[in-house]
């Protein structure tokens, strides 16, 4: 059983939705849609459910073309990122209702209800209304109300986003373990690469209603096919500058040298973006390779965990990010090191050239 996008394209007028996409979704796997909002990812998922229908392409499931049939005949789930509960039903006839809809004997109900409550740990709660539970609670509900019909397809759209902290910890750590032993396909869309990451499973990146790269979560991050999925795949945002390798090494315009190293050193001489992710540019020399960098601090933010750094550098603005509390003042020259072990390369085109050694 598979979810396959055969050529699936959607406009409104003259404006461009969803770019020609092919994707497939095999049964069992965790599918991350990660795009910034307003990248595609819930026209996406609305294609897939049957809320929308698409201007051009296919979509089939289990080897049938359903294109054109209503959501109401596809045994598919939908969480939004707001809590979408019936205020005037108790948790548990909300979770019940799907399998009420589908007149199910009540034994199977009670049964199945009181399963998705135990693992949500919403037991203490059945007999409320949603309007007396935590936020948390209330996206919970929504969420076992989409487990409890055992769809075959479970669209989960930014689900977490309106939490706190802690709840979204706690679920992050929950969901792939409630799917584990599902015989479903998960599509889950973030706006977060942290998320994607922790949930690994496949991600399809998206930027402006294009996919532009699907796979296997880590490898994707590692290794983007392009300058634009790196970006999608990196916040805060990727460093990126030109360079050009001359032998045996590069240099930038600054005048900054570093040795070609890994996959990098078999490039052909010539022109180069290099991209780095803040979290290898930091105030100490850590890492295989570090290079010092420098630039004028532009804006700084302090937590109580980690320090983020904007410091202007070859004409664009750079970010380093790094654990503990590292405190410049705005305006002062910074003096960090980058690891260009973690580099990635990329041809002046934007297509993927080479990664630095760490990542080869």
């Amino acid at each position: 059983m598979a979810l396959t996008l055969k050529g699936v394209t959607k406009r409104v007028g003259n404006v461009v939705h969803i770019h020609p996409t092919d994707l497939t979704f095999e049964t069992g796997s965790f599918n991350i849609l990660l795009g910034s909002t307003l990248a595609g990812k819930t026209t996406l998922m609305q294609l897939m459910a049957g809320l929308e229908r698409p201007l051009e392409g296919e979509i089939w499931f289990d080897g049938e073309n359903v294109t054109g049939m209503p959501v109401q005949k596809r045994n598919v789930s939908m969480v939004y990122q707001q809590f979408i509960n019936y205020p005037n039903m108790s948790v548990f006839e909300n979770i019940a209702s799907p399998l009420r809809v589908a007149r199910a004997p009540e034994a199977l109900i009670r049964e199945r209800v009181g399963t998705m409550a135990e693992l949500l740990r919403l037991t203490p709660m059945l007999d409320r209304l949603p309007g007396a539970l935590s936020g948390g609670q209330q996206q919970r509900t929504a969420i076992a109300r989409a487990l409890v019909k055992d769809a075959d397809l479970v669209l989960l759209d930014e689900p977490l986003a309106n939490l706190d902290f802690k709840l979204r910890e706690e679920l992050r750590d929950e969901l792939p373990r409630l799917f584990a032993d599902r015989n479903c396909i998960v599509v889950y869309a973030t706006t977060e690469p942290t998320e994607a990451l922790l949930f690994g499973g496949n991600t399809a990146t998206l930027f402006e209603g294009a996919v532009t790269q699907f796979g296997p979560t880590r490898e994707i991050y590692r290794k983007p096919n392009s300058l634009v999925s790196a970006e999608v795949f990196s916040d805060p945002p990727v460093n990126v500058m030109d360079c050009e390798k001359k032998g045996d090494h590069f240099e930038d315009a600054d005048g900054t040298r570093w040795t070609a190293k890994g996959a990098a050193a078999a490039l052909s001489d010539g022109a180069y973006t290099l991209a780095i992710r803040p979290h290898f540019v930091t105030p100490a020399a850590t890492g295989t390779d570090p290079i010092p960098v420098s630039g004028r601090v532009l804006v700084t933010e302090l937590s109580g965990s980690e320090s983020i750094i904007h410091f202007a550098k070859g004409g664009g603005t750079w970010v380093s990010q790094s654990h503990g509390i590292h405190a410049f003042e705005v305006g002062s020259e910074a003096h960090l090191h980058a690891d260009f072990s973690q580099a990635l390369y990329f041809a002046p085109d934007g297509s993927f050239a080479a990664a630095g050694a760490a990542q080869s």
